[in-house]
């Protein structure tokens, strides 16, 4: 089969450090070559694929200190893709949704992954407007605002295999990692680690918009806490793999309806549990007792803490490669592309519209 695969211009694919999109699309690119398909990826020119790059722009769009219109760019990669469609058996877009209008008009079938949170008062008219484009879900809880749009199919992220490896001697650390934001409660990690009487590692990507907020309510709980919190930037790379493979435990205070939480599945892969509170996805990724505790205030979650022995390491690892590996996700991208093929092209070549399900 040949499959375009459309990333976001934000991070290179895969990304340095934060960037769980941009990750899941490099992971979905090489598990679609290893399964013998020929992959085109659209990203920037820094970008490291086994299939075919096509360069939109220099660098990642976060990391260029000369762009300030980061659209002017995905606009770009539109037209680059809509040149090319004919190339394609199947385009898979995994950017915002710039190229609805465009899609109409593909000679291809094409579907997309929505990768962040729905609003109804946003995406809702967009859909009602778009109602043929064909979508996948990253979790149940993310379609409920929206649960009418054309989903094909809910497809949790995976990891290869020997992304991260299990580790069984944990450090007596607990880790927050991702990225500094008011919904992901990175105060709140502060408060239950220094209520565990553990310490707490920060690695946390500070984006512009949130600078404010990380100056004026992190930064002077990180200073006030200096015998508790060890805070390290944003992490990439096989430092990112260490820090979450010692750890004790990764520490998920989110107070939002996070749609997946990649970060979820890659303490799992190493055997850390996760202690999460339960908002969005977390219950569809945990196995609360058995790859670490689904909780519901800070009282909760330093109790759990206090239960982390209990957690079987291996076990973690265990369920990571029953439901979480990449060769998963690829298959099951397979099904939905092989589904949207056999429901054929119109007598003009186009794709129809097609029937909504599950």
């Amino acid at each position: 089969m040949r499959i375009a695969q459309v990333a976001p211009l934000y991070e290179s694919v895969p990304p340095y450090g934060y960037g769980a999109t941009e990750r899941v699309v490099h992971y979905l690119t090489e598990a679609l070559v290893a399964l013998g398909h020929h992959v085109t990826l659209f990203a920037t020119a820094d970008s490291t694929t086994s299939g075919e790059l096509i360069p939109i722009c220099e660098r990642g769009l976060w990391r260029d200190s000369g762009v300030w219109d980061t659209l002017t760019h995905h606009v770009r990669e539109i037209e680059a893709v809509v040149q090319r469609a004919g190339r394609f058996d199947v385009v898979h877009f995994h950017t915002d949704p710039l190229y609805f209008p465009s899609a109409r008009r593909l000679p291809c079938a094409y579907v997309t992954t929505m990768h962040g949170r729905l609003l109804p008062a946003d995406h809702g008219p967009l859909l009602r407007e778009f109602s043929e484009a064909p979508l996948v879900s990253i979790s149940d809880c993310q379609r409920q605002p929206i649960p009418w749009a054309n989903w094909q199919a809910t497809i949790q992220h995976g990891l290869p295999e020997n992304a991260f490896a299990l580790r069984e001697d944990a450090e007596d650390y607990l880790l927050f990692l991702g990225r500094m934001m008011p919904e992901k409660r990175p105060d709140l990690a502060i408060e239950i680690a220094r209520r565990a009487g553990l310490r707490l590692k920060m690695a946390a990507k500070v984006h512009p918009g949130e600078q404010r907020y990380f100056e004026e309510r992190i930064a002077p709980l990180i200073d006030a806490n200096r015998d508790t919190v060890d805070y390290l930037g944003e992490v990439g790379g096989q430092a990112r793999v260490e820090l979450l493979s010692r750890a004790r435990a990764l520490i998920f205070p989110i107070q939002w309806p996070e749609p997946f939480g990649m970060v979820m599945i890659e303490a799992m892969a190493c055997g850390t549990p996760t202690v999460a509170f339960r908002c969005g996805a977390v219950p569809e990724v945990l196995q609360h007792g058995v790859t670490g505790y689904i909780v519901d205030s800070e009282e909760d979650a330093v109790d759990a803490i206090g239960r982390l022995d209990a957690i079987d390491r291996r076990r973690c690892r265990t369920v990571f490669e029953t439901r979480f590996t990449s060769m998963r996700m690829a298959r099951e991208y397979v099904d939905v592309y092989e589904g949207l093929l056999e429901r054929g092209s119109a007598s003009d070549g186009r794709v129809r519209a097609l029937p909504r399900r599950g």
